[in-house]
Protein backbone atom coordinates (compact mmCIF):
# COMPACT_ATOMS: atom_id res chain seq x y z
CA UNK A 1 0.00 0.00 0.00
CA UNK A 2 2.76 2.31 0.77
CA UNK A 3 4.70 1.46 -2.86
CA UNK A 4 1.64 2.57 -4.22
CA UNK A 5 1.34 5.83 -2.57
CA UNK A 6 4.76 6.94 -3.25
CA UNK A 7 4.29 5.74 -6.59
CA UNK A 8 1.39 7.87 -7.48
CA UNK A 9 3.08 10.61 -5.30
CA UNK A 10 6.30 10.76 -7.59
CA UNK A 11 4.04 10.72 -10.72
CA UNK A 12 2.25 13.90 -9.48
CA UNK A 13 5.44 15.94 -9.40
CA UNK A 14 6.83 14.84 -12.50
CA UNK A 15 3.76 16.04 -13.72
CA UNK A 16 3.60 19.32 -12.06
CA UNK A 17 7.52 19.82 -12.96
CA UNK A 18 6.43 18.96 -16.74
CA UNK A 19 3.81 21.48 -16.57
CA UNK A 20 6.13 24.08 -14.74
CA UNK A 21 8.67 23.42 -17.01
CA UNK A 22 6.93 24.45 -20.47
CA UNK A 23 5.35 27.73 -18.25
CA UNK A 24 8.86 28.65 -17.88
CA UNK A 25 10.12 27.93 -20.93
CA UNK A 26 7.38 30.03 -22.61
CA UNK A 27 7.71 32.87 -20.50
CA UNK A 28 11.42 32.59 -20.43
CA UNK A 29 11.57 33.19 -24.35
CA UNK A 30 8.97 34.37 -25.95
CA UNK A 31 8.94 36.47 -29.27
CA UNK A 32 8.11 39.95 -29.46
CA UNK A 33 5.21 41.05 -30.51
CA UNK A 34 6.30 43.82 -32.91
CA UNK A 35 9.24 41.50 -34.23
CA UNK A 36 6.51 38.96 -34.79
CA UNK A 37 4.60 41.33 -37.12
CA UNK A 38 7.53 42.60 -38.78
CA UNK A 39 8.44 39.15 -39.80
CA UNK A 40 5.22 38.25 -41.02
CA UNK A 41 4.68 41.31 -42.89
CA UNK A 42 8.13 40.69 -44.33
CA UNK A 43 6.86 37.23 -45.70
CA UNK A 44 3.96 38.27 -47.18
CA UNK A 45 5.78 40.38 -49.22
CA UNK A 46 7.80 38.05 -50.55
CA UNK A 47 5.57 34.75 -50.52
CA UNK A 48 2.23 36.50 -50.74
CA UNK A 49 -0.63 37.58 -48.56
CA UNK A 50 -2.36 34.58 -48.31
CA UNK A 51 0.43 33.29 -45.89
CA UNK A 52 -0.35 34.29 -42.05
CA UNK A 53 1.62 31.76 -39.79
CA UNK A 54 -1.46 30.42 -38.02
CA UNK A 55 0.04 27.02 -38.03
CA UNK A 56 3.05 27.93 -35.91
CA UNK A 57 3.07 27.26 -32.31
CA UNK A 58 4.06 29.17 -30.29
CA UNK A 59 5.62 31.53 -32.60
CA UNK A 60 8.34 31.34 -35.63
CA UNK A 61 11.07 30.61 -33.34
CA UNK A 62 9.33 27.96 -31.23
CA UNK A 63 8.32 24.43 -31.48
CA UNK A 64 7.33 24.81 -35.14
CA UNK A 65 9.98 27.04 -37.19
CA UNK A 66 9.41 28.37 -40.25
CA UNK A 67 12.26 27.32 -43.18
CA UNK A 68 14.54 29.62 -43.36
CA UNK A 69 14.42 31.47 -40.36
CA UNK A 70 16.57 31.18 -37.70
CA UNK A 71 16.66 32.80 -34.41
CA UNK A 72 18.54 33.64 -30.91
CA UNK A 73 17.51 35.04 -27.26
CA UNK A 74 18.47 38.38 -26.67
CA UNK A 75 17.70 40.02 -23.36
CA UNK A 76 15.15 36.87 -23.03
CA UNK A 77 13.12 37.43 -26.07
CA UNK A 78 13.12 35.88 -29.44
CA UNK A 79 14.60 37.89 -32.51
CA UNK A 80 15.10 36.78 -35.79
CA UNK A 81 19.05 36.54 -36.73
CA UNK A 82 19.14 35.33 -40.18
CA UNK A 83 16.10 35.35 -43.03
CA UNK A 84 16.50 32.99 -46.08
CA UNK A 85 14.06 33.39 -49.02
CA UNK A 86 13.94 30.91 -52.09
CA UNK A 87 13.79 27.11 -52.94
CA UNK A 88 16.87 26.22 -51.13
CA UNK A 89 15.20 23.49 -49.76
CA UNK A 90 11.76 21.62 -50.28
CA UNK A 91 9.64 23.31 -47.54
CA UNK A 92 11.67 26.59 -47.67
CA UNK A 93 9.58 29.38 -47.97
CA UNK A 94 8.75 30.20 -52.10
CA UNK A 95 8.58 33.32 -53.82
CA UNK A 96 5.68 34.71 -55.31
CA UNK A 97 5.26 35.91 -58.67
CA UNK A 98 4.72 39.45 -57.30
CA UNK A 99 7.18 40.46 -54.63
CA UNK A 100 7.70 43.44 -52.51
CA UNK A 101 10.00 44.79 -50.25
CA UNK A 102 7.87 45.60 -47.20
CA UNK A 103 9.01 48.30 -44.47
CA UNK A 104 8.84 45.52 -41.81
CA UNK A 105 12.06 44.19 -43.47
CA UNK A 106 14.27 46.69 -41.86
CA UNK A 107 12.33 46.76 -38.60
CA UNK A 108 14.16 43.28 -37.66
CA UNK A 109 16.50 44.54 -34.69
CA UNK A 110 19.08 41.77 -35.12
CA UNK A 111 18.69 40.43 -38.29
CA UNK A 112 22.39 39.53 -39.31
CA UNK A 113 21.81 37.37 -42.49
CA UNK A 114 19.77 38.36 -45.54
CA UNK A 115 20.06 36.03 -48.52
CA UNK A 116 17.17 35.37 -51.35
CA UNK A 117 17.55 32.84 -54.33
CA UNK A 118 15.28 32.33 -57.31
CA UNK A 119 12.84 34.33 -55.82
CA UNK A 120 12.80 37.49 -58.35
CA UNK A 121 12.19 35.58 -61.39
CA UNK A 122 9.06 37.01 -63.09
CA UNK A 123 7.89 40.23 -62.73
CA UNK A 124 11.22 42.92 -62.66
CA UNK A 125 11.84 44.60 -59.29
CA UNK A 126 14.45 46.93 -58.21
CA UNK A 127 15.96 46.40 -55.04
CA UNK A 128 14.60 48.54 -52.35
CA UNK A 129 16.88 51.98 -52.22
CA UNK A 130 15.18 53.18 -48.71
CA UNK A 131 16.00 51.92 -45.18
CA UNK A 132 18.83 50.07 -45.26
CA UNK A 133 20.63 52.17 -42.19
CA UNK A 134 17.86 50.53 -40.12
CA UNK A 135 20.31 47.47 -40.39
CA UNK A 136 23.64 48.68 -40.69
CA UNK A 137 23.98 47.67 -36.66
CA UNK A 138 23.47 44.00 -37.53
CA UNK A 139 23.48 42.71 -41.14
CA UNK A 140 26.87 41.17 -41.85
CA UNK A 141 25.79 38.81 -44.86
CA UNK A 142 23.66 40.15 -47.91
CA UNK A 143 23.16 37.47 -50.76
CA UNK A 144 21.22 37.74 -53.89
CA UNK A 145 21.76 35.01 -56.01
CA UNK A 146 19.87 33.62 -59.56
CA UNK A 147 16.98 36.26 -59.57
CA UNK A 148 16.94 37.46 -63.20
CA UNK A 149 13.79 39.21 -62.59
CA UNK A 150 16.05 41.59 -60.29
CA UNK A 151 16.79 44.58 -62.13
CA UNK A 152 18.28 48.44 -61.39
CA UNK A 153 21.25 49.60 -59.95
CA UNK A 154 22.79 48.59 -57.16
CA UNK A 155 21.76 50.75 -54.47
CA UNK A 156 24.16 53.30 -53.06
CA UNK A 157 22.18 52.96 -49.29
CA UNK A 158 24.08 49.62 -49.30
CA UNK A 159 26.86 51.72 -48.19
CA UNK A 160 25.38 52.25 -44.55
CA UNK A 161 26.09 48.73 -43.88
CA UNK A 162 29.48 48.99 -42.31
CA UNK A 163 29.00 45.60 -40.32
CA UNK A 164 28.42 43.71 -43.76
CA UNK A 165 31.29 41.20 -44.21
CA UNK A 166 29.93 39.37 -47.42
CA UNK A 167 27.88 41.12 -50.13
CA UNK A 168 26.77 38.80 -53.36
CA UNK A 169 25.01 39.69 -55.44
CA UNK A 170 25.40 37.11 -58.14
CA UNK A 171 23.52 35.83 -61.46
CA UNK A 172 20.74 38.68 -61.23
CA UNK A 173 19.77 41.75 -63.92
CA UNK A 174 21.19 44.61 -62.19
CA UNK A 175 22.92 47.09 -64.10
CA UNK A 176 24.33 50.83 -64.11
CA UNK A 177 27.82 50.77 -62.31
CA UNK A 178 29.53 49.67 -59.27
CA UNK A 179 28.88 52.61 -55.76
CA UNK A 180 31.68 54.78 -55.73
CA UNK A 181 31.99 54.34 -52.20
CA UNK A 182 31.74 50.54 -52.37
CA UNK A 183 35.43 51.22 -50.22
CA UNK A 184 33.58 52.10 -47.21
CA UNK A 185 32.18 49.11 -46.26
CA UNK A 186 35.71 48.21 -44.75
CA UNK A 187 34.82 45.02 -43.15
CA UNK A 188 34.08 43.52 -46.44
CA UNK A 189 35.44 39.91 -46.64
CA UNK A 190 33.82 38.95 -49.71
CA UNK A 191 32.70 41.27 -52.70
CA UNK A 192 30.93 39.16 -55.55
CA UNK A 193 28.78 40.51 -57.92
CA UNK A 194 29.23 37.99 -60.91
CA UNK A 195 26.99 37.55 -63.88
CA UNK A 196 24.99 40.67 -63.69
CA UNK A 197 24.91 43.57 -66.39
CA UNK A 198 26.93 46.02 -64.64
CA UNK A 199 29.06 48.60 -66.24
CA UNK A 200 31.84 51.34 -65.81
CA UNK A 201 34.82 51.35 -64.28
CA UNK A 202 36.12 49.10 -61.34
CA UNK A 203 36.08 51.69 -58.85
CA UNK A 204 39.50 52.87 -56.97
CA UNK A 205 37.49 52.21 -53.82
CA UNK A 206 38.14 48.41 -54.02
CA UNK A 207 41.88 49.37 -52.94
CA UNK A 208 40.16 50.29 -49.08
CA UNK A 209 39.03 47.04 -48.78
CA UNK A 210 41.71 45.45 -46.79
CA UNK A 211 40.20 42.65 -45.47
CA UNK A 212 38.61 41.53 -48.60
CA UNK A 213 39.69 37.58 -48.88
CA UNK A 214 37.56 37.16 -52.40
CA UNK A 215 36.57 39.73 -55.07
CA UNK A 216 34.56 38.23 -57.78
CA UNK A 217 33.48 40.90 -60.32
CA UNK A 218 32.94 38.39 -63.49
CA UNK A 219 30.58 38.11 -66.23
CA UNK A 220 29.77 42.22 -66.39
CA UNK A 221 30.77 44.67 -68.80
CA UNK A 222 32.98 46.56 -67.13
CA UNK A 223 35.63 49.06 -68.88
CA UNK A 224 38.50 50.74 -68.05
CA UNK A 225 42.15 50.10 -66.62
CA UNK A 226 43.04 47.84 -63.30
CA UNK A 227 42.62 50.16 -60.69
CA UNK A 228 46.28 50.47 -58.93
CA UNK A 229 44.31 50.40 -55.28
CA UNK A 230 44.16 46.13 -56.17
CA UNK A 231 47.51 45.83 -55.20
CA UNK A 232 47.24 46.67 -51.65
CA UNK A 233 44.62 43.91 -50.94
CA UNK A 234 47.31 42.17 -49.36
CA UNK A 235 44.55 39.48 -47.94
CA UNK A 236 43.05 38.60 -51.19
CA UNK A 237 42.84 34.87 -51.19
CA UNK A 238 41.06 35.19 -55.24
CA UNK A 239 40.70 37.72 -57.78
CA UNK A 240 38.31 37.11 -60.27
CA UNK A 241 37.78 40.06 -63.23
CA UNK A 242 37.25 37.59 -66.11
CA UNK A 243 34.88 38.30 -69.06
CA UNK A 244 34.67 42.09 -69.50
CA UNK A 245 36.02 44.65 -71.31
CA UNK A 246 39.24 45.82 -69.30
CA UNK A 247 42.19 47.20 -70.96
CA UNK A 248 45.29 48.53 -70.06
CA UNK A 249 48.22 46.44 -68.80
CA UNK A 250 49.18 43.99 -66.31
CA UNK A 251 49.58 45.86 -63.05
CA UNK A 252 53.40 45.35 -61.67
CA UNK A 253 51.12 46.43 -58.28
CA UNK A 254 49.59 42.71 -58.57
CA UNK A 255 52.73 41.11 -57.30
CA UNK A 256 52.04 42.47 -53.95
CA UNK A 257 49.41 39.93 -53.33
CA UNK A 258 51.52 37.63 -51.77
CA UNK A 259 48.53 35.41 -50.39
CA UNK A 260 46.35 35.53 -53.75
CA UNK A 261 45.93 31.62 -55.01
CA UNK A 262 43.40 32.16 -57.73
CA UNK A 263 44.19 35.43 -60.31
CA UNK A 264 41.67 35.40 -63.27
CA UNK A 265 41.62 38.16 -65.74
CA UNK A 266 40.82 36.21 -68.72
CA UNK A 267 38.69 37.42 -71.59
CA UNK A 268 39.04 40.80 -71.80
CA UNK A 269 41.33 43.58 -73.48
CA UNK A 270 44.17 43.67 -71.15
CA UNK A 271 47.81 44.29 -73.26
CA UNK A 272 51.16 44.92 -73.42
CA UNK A 273 52.62 41.60 -72.02
CA UNK A 274 52.83 39.85 -68.94
CA UNK A 275 54.14 41.68 -65.90
CA UNK A 276 57.14 39.82 -64.35
CA UNK A 277 55.83 40.96 -60.89
CA UNK A 278 53.56 37.93 -61.21
CA UNK A 279 56.32 35.80 -60.23
CA UNK A 280 56.45 37.33 -56.83
CA UNK A 281 52.86 36.06 -55.89
CA UNK A 282 54.31 33.29 -54.08
CA UNK A 283 51.05 31.64 -53.13
CA UNK A 284 49.64 31.58 -56.70
CA UNK A 285 48.17 28.00 -57.84
CA UNK A 286 45.67 29.46 -60.97
CA UNK A 287 46.59 31.77 -63.40
CA UNK A 288 44.03 32.71 -66.20
CA UNK A 289 44.84 35.09 -68.37
CA UNK A 290 43.42 33.67 -71.57
CA UNK A 291 41.79 35.21 -74.41
CA UNK A 292 43.63 38.84 -74.10
CA UNK A 293 45.84 40.51 -76.59
CA UNK A 294 49.12 40.69 -74.19
CA UNK A 295 51.49 39.56 -76.39
CA UNK A 296 54.72 39.38 -75.89
CA UNK A 297 57.21 36.72 -75.23
CA UNK A 298 56.74 33.75 -72.44
CA UNK A 299 60.74 33.31 -71.98
CA UNK A 300 61.33 36.62 -70.30
CA UNK A 301 59.16 35.17 -67.60
CA UNK A 302 61.32 32.98 -64.76
CA UNK A 303 58.75 30.02 -64.84
CA UNK A 304 60.70 28.40 -61.74
CA UNK A 305 60.04 30.67 -59.17
CA UNK A 306 55.92 30.48 -59.86
CA UNK A 307 55.92 26.67 -58.34
CA UNK A 308 53.01 26.26 -56.84
CA UNK A 309 51.03 26.72 -59.89
CA UNK A 310 48.44 24.30 -60.51
CA UNK A 311 46.38 26.05 -63.56
CA UNK A 312 48.32 27.87 -66.48
CA UNK A 313 45.97 29.39 -69.15
CA UNK A 314 47.79 31.74 -71.65
CA UNK A 315 45.50 30.68 -74.48
CA UNK A 316 44.90 32.80 -77.43
CA UNK A 317 47.05 35.54 -76.00
CA UNK A 318 48.89 36.52 -79.13
CA UNK A 319 52.69 35.09 -77.55
CA UNK A 320 55.20 34.64 -80.03
CA UNK A 321 58.56 32.71 -79.43
CA UNK A 322 59.46 29.34 -78.06
CA UNK A 323 57.89 27.35 -75.06
CA UNK A 324 60.17 28.26 -72.21
CA UNK A 325 61.99 24.95 -70.74
CA UNK A 326 61.96 26.33 -67.60
CA UNK A 327 58.15 25.85 -67.31
CA UNK A 328 58.87 21.96 -66.98
CA UNK A 329 59.89 22.96 -63.53
CA UNK A 330 55.95 23.27 -62.54
CA UNK A 331 55.73 20.32 -61.18
CA UNK A 332 52.32 20.82 -59.55
CA UNK A 333 51.11 21.80 -62.85
CA UNK A 334 47.87 19.72 -63.92
CA UNK A 335 46.54 22.39 -66.95
CA UNK A 336 48.64 23.99 -69.25
CA UNK A 337 46.87 25.99 -72.01
CA UNK A 338 48.75 27.32 -74.63
CA UNK A 339 46.82 27.30 -77.40
CA UNK A 340 46.21 29.40 -79.90
CA UNK A 341 49.23 31.88 -80.12
CA UNK A 342 51.79 32.32 -82.53
CA UNK A 343 54.11 30.54 -80.63
CA UNK A 344 57.80 28.28 -82.65
CA UNK A 345 60.50 26.60 -82.26
CA UNK A 346 60.05 23.04 -80.86
CA UNK A 347 59.23 21.34 -77.35
CA UNK A 348 61.62 20.56 -74.93
CA UNK A 349 60.33 16.81 -74.16
CA UNK A 350 61.04 17.56 -70.33
CA UNK A 351 57.49 18.99 -70.26
CA UNK A 352 55.97 15.89 -70.87
CA UNK A 353 57.61 14.51 -67.40
CA UNK A 354 55.68 16.85 -65.40
CA UNK A 355 54.28 14.54 -62.88
CA UNK A 356 50.61 15.66 -62.37
CA UNK A 357 50.17 16.96 -65.41
CA UNK A 358 46.31 15.87 -66.73
CA UNK A 359 45.50 18.10 -69.94
CA UNK A 360 48.58 19.98 -72.19
CA UNK A 361 47.03 22.25 -75.46
CA UNK A 362 48.99 23.39 -77.88
CA UNK A 363 47.42 23.29 -80.43
CA UNK A 364 47.09 26.29 -83.24
CA UNK A 365 50.51 27.43 -83.44
CA UNK A 366 53.80 27.73 -85.75
CA UNK A 367 55.85 24.52 -83.95
CA UNK A 368 58.33 22.78 -85.66
CA UNK A 369 60.15 19.51 -85.51
CA UNK A 370 60.10 16.22 -84.23
CA UNK A 371 57.84 15.60 -81.21
CA UNK A 372 60.15 13.42 -78.93
CA UNK A 373 57.23 12.71 -76.26
CA UNK A 374 56.80 8.71 -75.26
CA UNK A 375 54.08 7.19 -76.32
CA UNK A 376 53.00 6.53 -72.10
CA UNK A 377 52.65 10.27 -72.80
CA UNK A 378 49.87 10.16 -75.93
CA UNK A 379 48.53 7.20 -74.82
CA UNK A 380 47.59 8.41 -71.12
CA UNK A 381 46.84 11.75 -72.09
CA UNK A 382 44.98 10.92 -75.30
CA UNK A 383 42.71 14.41 -76.58
CA UNK A 384 43.85 16.27 -73.31
CA UNK A 385 47.57 16.63 -75.22
CA UNK A 386 46.31 18.95 -78.25
CA UNK A 387 49.06 19.77 -80.99
CA UNK A 388 47.09 19.78 -84.01
CA UNK A 389 46.91 22.98 -85.93
CA UNK A 390 51.07 23.31 -86.13
CA UNK A 391 51.57 22.57 -89.86
CA UNK A 392 55.36 21.67 -89.26
CA UNK A 393 55.02 19.80 -86.50
CA UNK A 394 55.25 15.95 -86.52
CA UNK A 395 55.83 12.68 -84.63
CA UNK A 396 58.69 9.73 -85.03
CA UNK A 397 56.28 7.26 -86.70
CA UNK A 398 59.56 4.69 -85.91
CA UNK A 399 59.27 5.06 -82.70
CA UNK A 400 55.26 4.99 -82.01
CA UNK A 401 52.59 2.41 -83.32
CA UNK A 402 49.85 4.46 -84.94
CA UNK A 403 47.91 3.58 -82.40
CA UNK A 404 50.29 5.75 -80.04
CA UNK A 405 50.48 8.57 -82.46
CA UNK A 406 49.23 12.45 -80.95
CA UNK A 407 45.71 13.30 -82.60
CA UNK A 408 46.13 15.26 -85.51
CA UNK A 409 49.75 15.48 -85.67
CA UNK A 410 51.40 14.13 -88.79
CA UNK A 411 54.61 11.56 -89.00
CA UNK A 412 57.73 13.03 -89.59
CA UNK A 413 59.27 12.28 -93.29
CA UNK A 414 61.91 9.46 -93.37
CA UNK A 415 65.52 11.41 -94.22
Amino acid sequence: MRSHKRLSLCLLLVMVCFSHGQEDYAEVAPMEKSEMDSLFSTIRGFVGSWWNGSDLYPDPCGWTPIQGVTCDIFDGLWYVTALNIGPTHDNSLACAQHVEFKPGLFELKHLATLTFYSCFTAKPVTISSLSWSRLSSSLRTLEFRSNPGLTGHVPPAFESLRKLESLVLVENGLSGEIPRNVGNLSRLKRLSLAGNKLNGTVPESVGRLSELLILDLSRNMLSGTLPVGLGSLSSLLKLDLSYNQLSGTLLEQLGGLKNLTLLDLSSNRLSGGLARSLQSMDSLEELVLSNNPIAGELRFMDWEKMGQLVILDLASMGFSGPVPESMSELTRLRFLGLNDNNLSGSLSPKLAALPSLTAFYIHGNNLTGDLTFSGHFYLKMGRRFGAWRNPNLCYSAQRLASTDAPFGVKPCRPY
